[in-house]
C-alpha cells in the first residue's frame, strides 16, 4: 500500500497540484500516525478530497462513486463475508449479473481485485470511493457483525467478570451493547447473534468437567465454536439466559423450559430454551425459531413437480387424515405449517393442538398442551370438535385415545393433519394398530402418509461436477450407468458456505397413497413390509429413490442420501 501511495503522490506532484514540501509533510504525518499519505494531503488541506478523487479516477480509467445517500442492497452486502471486507478494506456496492462492483480507495490496487475474484469465484470490478466513505459504510452495514465472540473474549479476564444484570430480554438489533451493559450481557448477545449469522438452528451450551462447550447446529451438523467462553463464566452465562427466558435462577435441581423473544439484525426471533441439570452444571439448548422460515408454501418445501401435484391433491381433500412421519428434526413441523399456510383462508376455520406452540400464525387458532393442568392432546381434541373447525392439526398422535378422536374427526367431515414417529410411510399403519386403533377406523379415515428426511443442499456457489465413487455405488447397489444423463455435484467449499460445501437443507420424501388395494391389506392386518412392497408396485417412490433424483439434479450429494436413507439399503 505504501508503494501505491508513493505512485499517487508522484502523480499529484507531476500535475503540479502539490509541492515536494507538501508531500514531505504529508509523508511525515503518515509515518507518525500510521495513516496514508493521500489521506494526510487531504487532512492538511493541500487538496480537496473531491479534487483528488476525480483526478485519480480520470488517470486510472475508473468511475468515481459517491456512497453518501446511496443504500447498498442487502443481497449485495451478503455477497461479501465480513472478514473479507475487513481484510481488504472494500465494500460491495452493486451486482449486475455475475459482476460484483466493489468500492476501493486505491486505484492502483489491482492485486485486491484479483484476490477478490479468486475468493468470491465471480467477476469483480472496482469503483473509486474515498477511504472515509468506505470506513463509514463498513461501520454502517457491518456493525452488527464486526464484533465476534472471539474478539470480545480477547479482552475478557476473570478479574473483570461482573455480576449478571437483573434485567429481562433485550433488543438485539444493535449488536454493540452500551458501555453501561455488563460484559456477560454483551457476551450472551454475541453468542446468539453469531449463531443466527451462521444460520444455526440450535445453540448448545454444555458444562463439561474442565471446560464450557458451546456448539451450533448448522444444516443439521453440530459444530463447536473455535473459542468458547472460559469455564469460570459458565454460571454467569447460564444465569443470564435463565433471566432472559423468565426461569427461576435459584432452581438448579430440575429441568426448566422457557422462551426468549428478541430482535436480531432486523428480524424477530423466538428462542425455545430448555435447561437440564447435569453432573457439571446446567446444560442449555436453545432452538432458534425464525418466524420467517416457516412462512412457506408447498412449493418451497423442495418437491419435484410430480410430487407437488400429488401433495396439492391430498391437501385439497375435504376430509380424512394426512400423516407426516419421520424422526425428530426431520422437518415434520415445517411441512405441516406449509400445508396449513396453503389452506389458511378466511373461509376456513383451522385449529391446532401442539406441544409446544412453536410458531404463531395469523388466522389460525392454536392450542397448547399442558399436562400439568390436565390439558392433554385428547382433551384438547374433544374441545376443538365443539369449535366447528374445517381443518385440524394435531402435533402428534401419541396414544389410542388421541388417535381415535382424530380419526372420528376425519370421519365426521374434517381434514386432519398429524405426525407419527416411524421410519417410513407404510409403517404408519402398523404403528397406529400397535397403539390400539382398530383397522376399520384406519382404513376409513387415512388418506395418505408422507415420510421425510432432511439432506444438506450443495452450495451452488462452489458446486463442482464429480463421478460417483466405487464405495458410494456399492452402498447404493447401483452401477455407474444409473447416473448417465445426470449431473452429480459436490461442494468444493467457499466463503459463502464457510468452506463446508453445503448451504441450507431440503427435504426428500416418500408419499404413500391409501388406495383400494392398500385398504384390503389393512383389513387383513398385513405386515408393514407387505404393505410397503404393494405401495412400491403401485408407484410409491422411496426416500432413497427421491434422494437419488435430487442428487442427480445436483441439489444434494450421494453422501447425504446414503446417510439419511440407511434404512432403505436393503430395498
Amino acid at each position: 500500500m505504501a508503494e501505491n501511495d508513493e505512485l499517487l503522490v508522484d502523480l499529484l506532484i507531476g500535475k503540479g497540484l502539490i509541492t515536494q514540501e507538501q508531500a514531505a509533510a504529508a509523508r511525515a504525518k503518515a509515518e507518525q500516525d500510521g495513516t496514508t499519505i493521500i489521506d494526510n494531503i487531504i487532512i492538511l488541506g493541500f487538496l480537496a478530497e473531491e479534487t483528488v478523487m476525480m483526478l485519480l479516477a480520470s488517470e486510472y480509467g475508473m468511475e468515481c462513486f459517491d456512497l453518501s445517500g446511496y443504500k447498498i442492497p442487502p443481497e449485495v452486502i451478503a455477497a461479501m463475508p465480513p472478514d473479507i471486507v475487513r481484510r481488504y478494506k472494500v465494500v460491495p456496492v452493486m451486482r449486475n449479473g455475475q459482476t460484483l462492483t466493489v468500492a476501493l480507495a486505491d486505484p492502483t490496487d489491482v492485486e485486491t481485485l484479483d484476490s477478490l475474484r479468486y475468493i468470491l469465484k465471480t467477476d469483480v470490478e472496482g469503483v473509486l470511493v474515498s477511504r472515509k466513505q468506505i470506513k463509514e459504510a463498513i461501520t454502517h452495514y457491518y456493525s452488527t457483525i464486526e464484533e465476534s465472540v472471539d474478539s470480545f473474549l480477547e479482552d475478557f479476564t476473570e478479574a473483570n467478570v461482573e455480576e449478571v444484570a437483573q434485567v429481562g430480554g433485550m433488543d438485539m438489533g444493535d449488536a454493540k451493547a452500551t458501555d453501561d451493559d455488563a460484559p456477560i450481557i454483551r457476551l450472551v448477545s454475541l453468542l446468539i447473534l453469531e449463531a443466527y449469522r451462521s444460520r444455526a438452528s440450535d445453540i448448545h451450551l454444555e458444562p463439561l468437567e474442565r471446560r464450557f462447550r458451546v456448539r451450533y447446529r448448522i444444516d443439521g451438523q453440530l459444530k463447536e465454536i473455535d473459542e468458547p467462553p472460559p469455564k469460570y463464566l459458565q454460571n454467569n452465562i447460564i444465569s443470564r439466559l435463565k433471566i432472559m427466558a423468565k426461569m427461576d435462577i435459584s432452581e438448579h435441581r430440575v429441568p426448566q423450559d422457557g422462551r426468549i423473544q428478541i430482535n436480531a439484525m432486523g428480524k424477530s426471533l423466538d428462542l425455545r430454551v430448555n435447561v437440564l441439570p447435569t453432573r457439571h452444571g446446567e446444560s442449555i439448548v436453545m432452538r432458534i425459531l425464525d418466524k420467517t422460515s416457516v412462512q412457506l408454501g408447498i412449493p418451497e418445501l423442495g418437491f419435484f413437480v410430480d410430487d407437488q401435484q400429488t401433495i396439492d391433491r391430498i391437501v385439497s381433500f375435504p376430509d380424512g387424515i394426512f400423516l407426516v412421519t419421520g424422526p425428530t428434526g426431520s422437518g415434520k413441523t415445517t411441512s405441516l405449517y406449509a400445508f396449513l399456510n396453503t389452506l389458511n383462508k378466511p373461509s376456513r376455520k383451522i385449529i391446532t393442538v401442539e406441544d409446544p406452540v412453536e410458531y404463531e400464525f395469523a388466522g389460525i387458532n392454536q392450542c397448547q398442551v399442558n399436562e400439568d393442568v390436565g390439558m392433554s392432546f385428547a382433551k384438547a381434541l374433544r374441545a376443538m370438535m365443539r369449535q366447528a373447525p374445517n381443518v385440524i392439526m394435531v402435533g402428534e398422535i401419541r396414544d389410542m385415545e388421541a388417535g381415535e378422536i382424530a380419526i372420528n374427526a376425519a370421519l365426521t367431515g374434517h381434514l386432519v393433519f398429524s405426525t407419527l414417529h416411524t421410519n417410513d410411510a407404510p409403517s404408519a399403519i402398523t404403528r397406529m394398530i400397535d397403539i390400539g386403533i382398530k383397522e376399520f377406523l384406519i382404513a376409513s379415515a387415512l388418506r395418505a402418509v408422507m415420510a421425510q428426511r432432511l439432506v444438506r443442499r450443495i452450495c451452488q456457489k462452489c458446486a463442482k461436477p464429480y463421478q460417483a465413487t466405487e464405495a458410494e455405488l456399492e452402498s447404493l447397489h447401483l452401477t455407474p450407468d444409473f447416473f448417465n444423463g445426470m449431473e452429480l455435484k459436490r461442494g468444493a467449499g467457499c466463503p459463502d458456505c464457510n468452506n463446508r460445501g453445503y448451504r441450507g437443507r431440503m427435504g426428500i420424501y416418500e408419499i404413500f397413497i391409501v388406495g383400494e388395494q392398500i385398504l384390503a391389506l389393512i383389513y387383513e392386518r398385513a405386515s408393514s413390509g407387505i404393505i410397503r412392497e404393494k405401495a412400491r408396485s403401485l408407484g410409491m417412490r422411496t426416500l432413497r429413490e427421491d434422494g437419488l433424483r435430487k442428487a442427480g439434479a445436483g441439489l444434494t450429494s450421494l453422501e447425504e442420501v446414503i446417510e439419511e436413507t440407511a434404512a432403505d439399503a436393503s430395498d
